[in-house]
């Protein structure tokens, strides 16, 4: 069935950026979406009742990260791919 519903123009924008990077279809991610609300499926996070394991390594953190700021963290990352 078709339909057509209306985004704000930065939705539209991020969808659509989001399905070329995952090399699939608007009309598949927002299925992908739909389908996931319907099921109540609304957070990625771990399972119920399953544990996360930390991984901790020597060393610490590169000098000017902070481990709660996000922006310093991405720009980190960004500068040494």
């Amino acid at each position: 069935m078709k339909t057509t519903i209306e985004l704000p123009d930065d939705l539209f924008v991020a969808t659509k950026k989001r399905a070329a990077e995952s090399r699939t279809t608007l009309r598949a991610l927002v299925e992908r979406g739909l389908r996931r609300e319907l099921r109540g499926d609304r957070h990625r996070g771990p399972a119920a009742g399953s544990s996360i394991r930390w991984v901790t390594v020597d060393g610490g953190l590169p000098p000017g990260v902070e481990p709660d700021d996000r922006a310093s963290m991405s720009d980190w990352i960004r500068r040494n791919r």
